[in-house]
């Protein structure tokens, strides 16, 4: 509704008074506090200023111009401050860390360890609390909303035996299997990948690079790139050992066969028994 107090997220309201301890702003029904370390250099009253409104620990609605790392309905990879008998506190941006309690945890959270958790605001305590179990606030869906080959966004958060779990466009959980991964990923931060597979269930299966002959391109590609940097002649061929492939091109040995190929029919290079070089 218009002219609510949204707590747990971002809102715009007035200044109606100024106290040694801070400014009242307009909460619509109630006067809302924004402390003093919190007042901009310059204002006026009746100005109006973006604040986030939360509960303190004391349970007062209050304002501030911090930024927390999410508000309510977000994801973020956050790190564990302290343990509790009722759960645990992340560090979140704010004066007062943000609560998870023990029954939306799926596993042990500790101390100094990151976890990616939903932010969202309780119905019955009207607090902010952010959970682990991630995948009951996502949509049920049969993943037909996405397409083999789609360029998706993902935000990596766990490993497993498997690979690197991802969010997949902030509505389905993904898969990067360990043979897909060749680069280093930062767990929290958005990146680009590709629907490789579309399972039964729903699931997402990721991969780094495009699929298709979009992917033997851009593997093409780094192989030319490195034959280039070798001045022309390259250590590699198909007999090679797929970890020295791995090691030297951050490739599968099945890709860089492809990408060879690839480029041997483009007649961009030359085939030998212990190299490849540029024609």
């Amino acid at each position: 509704m218009e002219n609510e107090l949204k707590i747990g997220e971002y809102n715009h309201l007035r200044i109606i008074k100024e106290v040694p301890f801070g400014l009242y702003l307009d909460g619509y029904e109630d006067e809302i506090l924004l402390p003093l370390q919190y007042v901009p250099e310059n204002y006026q009253i009746d100005d109006f200023i973006d604040v986030f409104i939360y509960r303190d620990s004391e349970d007062r609605i209050i304002a501030t111009t911090l930024k927390p790392k999410a508000t309510i309905d977000q994801f973020a990879y956050l790190e564990v401050k302290s343990v509790t008998p009722l759960g645990v506190f992340m560090e979140w941006g704010l004066a007062k860390d943000l609560f998870v309690p023990f029954s939306q945890q799926f596993q042990k959270m500790s101390v100094g360890r990151s976890y990616f958790v939903y932010v969202y605001l309780d119905s019955q305590t009207d607090r902010i609390v952010a959970s682990a179990r991630i995948e009951k606030f996502l949509p049920i869906t049969d993943g037909s909303e996405f397409t083999i080959g789609d360029k998706v966004d993902a935000i990596p958060f766990e490993h497993t035996d498997l690979g690197i779990k991802c969010l997949v466009n902030n509505c389905k959980i993904g898969m990067l299997f360990k043979n897909q991964v060749f680069t280093n990923l930062t767990f929290g931060e958005s990146t680009n990948v590709y629907i490789n597979n579309i399972r039964p269930d729903g699931k997402l299966d990721l991969r780094l690079e495009p699929v298709g002959m979009v992917r033997i391109d851009g593997q093409s590609e780094r192989i030319l790139t490195a034959i280039k940097a070798s001045n022309g002649i390259l250590k590699l061929h198909d007999k090679s050992p797929a970890e020295e492939i791995y090691f030297e091109l951050g490739m599968s040995k099945k890709d860089f066969k492809k990408g060879v190929g690839a480029l041997y029919k483009s007649k961009l290079i030359a085939l030998h028994s212990d190299c490849i070089s540029l024609l």
